[in-house]
């Protein structure tokens, strides 16, 4: 399950960047593609394994689906389509490139700090 290093990385990540702002994260949010190789549902299963023992424990993670799409070089059109049928729903061609569905990408981090004066809570994006 390489879901499990993908999500030690993305804790990793997100400590990097609550650590510069002295916080804890709440939430994180991802973009995957269906063609990104990774699994959303075993990447949630993974997420609470990852983040144990760090600030990132308890955090929600929040994963958004991308669309597939092609750009036809013949047509011009770049079109969504399914993630097994690659042509160009416009014209048909099937030399077609890739122009989204195989990302995955951390959208948000959001934190929360504390203020030392108050002990107010603060969110952070």
């Amino acid at each position: 399950m390489h879901e499990l290093s993908v999500c030690q990385a993305l804790v990793e990540q997100a400590e990097r960047i609550a650590r510069e702002r002295k916080a804890r994260v709440i939430r994180l949010m991802l973009t995957i593609g269906p063609l990104s190789g990774v699994e959303s549902e075993l990447l949630r299963r993974a997420f609470p394994l990852a983040s144990a023992g760090t600030c990132c424990e308890g955090a929600a993670l929040e994963i958004l689906a991308a669309p597939v799409t092609v750009f036809c070089p013949d047509c011009t059109a770049t079109s969504e389509v399914a993630a097994n049928k690659l042509l160009c729903p416009e014209c048909g061609n099937w030399r077609t490139s890739l122009a989204s569905g195989d990302e995955m990408v951390l959208q948000t981090v959001e934190l929360e700090t504390r203020n030392a004066n108050d002990n107010e809570s603060t969110r952070q994006r």
